[in-house]
């Protein structure tokens, strides 16, 4: 079963000499020319065919074609406006269901998104070959802003996988990763190698699934508000600043009263001699708490 006819070198070499396109470096744009690695990123978003998907670089279309049958509607941001030539001819094919957004996808979540949907609608996923200049700041910042997004199934430099799927004690998990913890979770990966794309890029990939499961308050067990999220972030910042030292040297480096910090840790059962790395997502919502308590 073929997902994306453009999904080959071939017919992707076709395409954009069709019209006068190329693959910009500057951009980061290497087009996916696997129709298998397309038909895995499809199994793994698990569209019921309804939903309103957000794409981001959809370069010449190649995945946006294998979204297209299997979603209610496609949002897709593009930067490259020269390409619009050969997304517009996708456009035409799916009239109404494929909504072009032109710009920096950065300054185009969420409000460029949310100006395409009526006062009822929102989109419920984001499935995307990503700019990796931009995917871990975008990935994070779709779960901050766009809370009908309900799943996340991204392509990404193999090292941000990691950092995004790292563990507590790894030497990828960092303030990054415990950020994207109070959002969501890593519920799947695999491995996509650069002969995979044309031109091959210089780097790894792997597309991860991230499911919305946002961190909830030790007391009561709802989900953080807003300001308890911003709470925590800032020390995961704090705590993060610099990783050879204690928790403690760097929350009270980072403004923090140092008594209320010992108290703090005592109180969130963590050790003063402990370091940032070494803490799960769940003791950073634990001490924030602490440290907010009157």
């Amino acid at each position: 079963m073929a997902y994306s006819r453009l999904a080959s070198r071939e017919q992707a070499i076709a395409t954009l000499r069709r019209h006068g396109l190329y693959a910009k470096h500057r951009l980061g744009q290497n087009f996916l020319v696997n129709d298998e690695v397309i038909g895995k990123i499809l199994d793994l978003a698990q569209l019921g065919g309804e939903e309103c998907v957000l794409e981001v670089g959809p370069g010449i279309g190649t995945l946006t074609l294998g979204l297209l049958p299997r979603a209610g509607r496609v949002i897709a941001i593009e930067a490259d406006r020269a390409l619009e030539p050969a997304l517009g001819e996708l456009a035409d094919e799916a009239p109404g269901r494929l909504d072009l957004v032109w710009g920096d996808a950065l300054a185009q979540v969420p409000d460029g998104v949310l100006a395409r949907l009526g006062e009822d609608e929102a989109p419920h996923a984001l499935v995307a070959n990503l700019p990796y200049q931009v995917a871990a700041t975008l990935v994070l910042q779709v779960l901050q802003t766009l809370p009908s997004v309900r799943r996340l199934v991204v392509m990404v430099q193999a090292e941000v996988a990691d950092r995004m799927a790292a563990r507590p004690g790894g030497r990828a998990y960092g303030a990054y990763t415990a950020k994207l913890a109070l959002f969501g979770r890593v519920t799947g990966r695999f491995e996509v190698g650069p002969g995979n794309f044309m031109p091959p890029p210089h780097v790894d990939s792997a597309v991860l699934r991230i499911d919305r499961r946002p961190a909830r308050d030790p007391a009561s067990g709802a989900c953080l508000a807003n300001e308890r999220v911003l709470a925590v972030t800032r020390v995961i910042n704090a705590a993060f600043a610099q990783r050879r030292k204690t928790i403690r040297n760097n929350l009270v480096a980072g403004g923090y009263d140092p008594a209320r910090v010992s108290e703090s840790l005592e109180r969130a059962a963590i050790l003063p001699a402990a370091r940032a790395e070494t803490l799960a997502p769940e003791d950073f919502v634990r001490l924030a708490a602490a440290l907010d308590r009157r």
